[in-house]
């Protein structure tokens, strides 16, 4: 049975970037493994929930109603519930001040090497997209491990939204190079960005807009010989550059499903550029 580690923060996913890769994972009988950043379970984002929220980018409601209902009976199941632990099963990399810092290391690259065996029992990761993962997934180092695990085995990744970030910023620490250097991606882009607003699940914060515009890290990211494509005024944005597959936004998540589904049962390697 193909199966899938799927990776939601604790600070808010968007519904549908969950529910569109998922419902094609069901349709074609793969087994969905979730995982978050400390092992606590995920929620939706209340606005990904509500088909009458009018998304002020874009102007009109980003949600249908079909979706909305089929989101919230996710979010509320006992699907999500128990997820995996990255604190628990990745090692944290220790500060070069602390004590006996090069035995620490060691240690630490003992621990992280069993990483490579760990993924061989996975075919592809997810991770899914909305404003929480700005706070813990995006320069979260153990997902970082994870996804290097990933690359190395040549599996592929399929990352959403603002979920994107991870891949521009999962580097080995000998030459800190991009793993998406050269590689076409899209992601979100700085036309769909929040002016205000930018909220997360169990803070009371508005960031206001994004810490960070995307877009101009996946340009620098991807360097001269690759490509970030936003297609503002494009339904739809999806790119797949072996061995990731990159969603732009919330309406490109049952794209990226499926296209994910291409890449697993046809070899499909290239797709959108």
């Amino acid at each position: 049975m193909t199966k899938i580690l799927i990776i939601l923060s604790e600070y808010g996913y968007w519904g549908e970037e969950l529910l569109g890769p998922l419902v094609a994972f069901d349709e074609r009988g793969y087994q969905s493994v979730f995982a978050t950043p400390t092992g606590k379970r995920a929620h939706a984002l209340p606005p990904s929930l509500d088909p009458g929220y009018i998304d002020p980018p874009l102007g009109r409601s980003v949600t249908t109603p079909e979706v909305a209902v089929a989101a919230r009976e996710l979010d509320e199941s006992s699907r999500l519930d128990n997820p995996i632990s990255l604190e628990q099963w990745i090692p944290d990399r220790p500060y070069q001040s602390e004590q006996d810092p090069l035995r620490r290391m060691e240690a630490y690259y003992r621990e992280l090497a069993t990483l490579d065996t760990d993924v061989e029992q996975y075919d592809a990761l997810v991770v899914v997209g909305g404003s929480g993962p700005i706070v813990d997934l995006a320069n979260n180092g153990r997902l970082h491990e994870l996804v290097l695990a990933f690359v190395r085995a040549d599996k592929p990744i399929l990352a959403l939204c603002y979920g994107v970030a991870a891949l521009a910023f999962a580097r080995d620490w000998e030459d800190r190079k991009s793993i998406i250097w050269g590689k076409h991606v899209t992601g979100h882009c700085k036309e769909y960005d929040y002016k205000d607003g930018t909220g997360f699940l169990g803070v009371d914060f508005n960031m206001g807009p994004p810490p960070y515009p995307l877009e101009y890290i996946l340009r620098d990211a991807t360097g001269p010989d690759g490509r970030y494509h936003g297609n503002v005024g494009k339904e739809t944005s999806v790119i797949v550059d072996h061995p990731y597959v990159t969603a732009r936004s919330t309406p490109d998540s049952f794209l990226g499903g499926s296209k994910l589904v291409e890449v697993l049962e046809s070899g499909l390697r290239r797709y959108g550029w």
